[in-house]
């Protein structure tokens, strides 16, 4: 019931802004009362968190995909992983829907994504971390630890306001990595 709740969610905020997105419109789409929306989910703002972080999960997914591929070369899975989260992004409805807001000023949604970002942040750094963990590196914990928050961050910066192709971007963001681990 959950995820029936969170994907019309994402297709109702996708398609008339997350402002018109209200728990009585979600049981009507899922075909359920209200009462049942606010068991399976709480509050707005929680069902606000609940789409955002499948979303991370997914694209989390993605990343331990790449590092797997390349278990010998963590630039190459650095590259990967940046690569498939960006071509992943061109795509995503609801990323597209909060960082657009194509729905007027309908912004409420983008504080999740950027300057209150905390929990995406602290999950992606933590996968990437324990991604990262196999790989022979002579880097201190904290020089390691700065060196994921800057990809993880140079990444999420990308998918907000891409500058280049996937490729290109994916590129640059290992090259400056390889240099960043030496």
């Amino acid at each position: 019931m959950r995820e029936r709740v969170i994907d019309a969610a994402v297709v109702l905020t996708s398609d008339v802004g997350w402002s018109a997105v209200t728990m009585a419109r979600l049981a009507d789409e899922v075909g359920v009362s209200r009462q049942t929306v606010y068991n399976e989910i709480g509050s707005k703002p929680r069902l606000a968190e609940a789409m955002i972080l499948r979303e991370l999960d997914r694209f989390l997914a993605i990343v331990t995909v790449a590092f797997d591929e390349h278990p010998a070369d963590l630039v190459a899975a650095i590259r990967a992983a940046s690569e498939q989260v960006l071509l992943n992004a061109q795509d995503n409805r609801l990323l597209h829907a909060v960082v657009s807001a194509t729905h007027g000023a309908d912004t409420e949604l983008l504080p999740l994504l950027t300057t209150h970002a905390e929990s995406l942040l602290t999950a992606a750094k933590t996968v990437v971390a324990a991604r990262v963990a196999p790989y022979d590196l002579r880097l201190s914990p904290e020089l390691l630890d700065a060196a994921i928050d800057m990809v993880v961050r140079v990444v999420l910066s990308h998918v907000m306001q891409p500058s280049d192709t996937p490729a290109a971007t994916a590129a640059d963001i290992a090259w400056i990595a390889e240099r960043v681990l030496r």
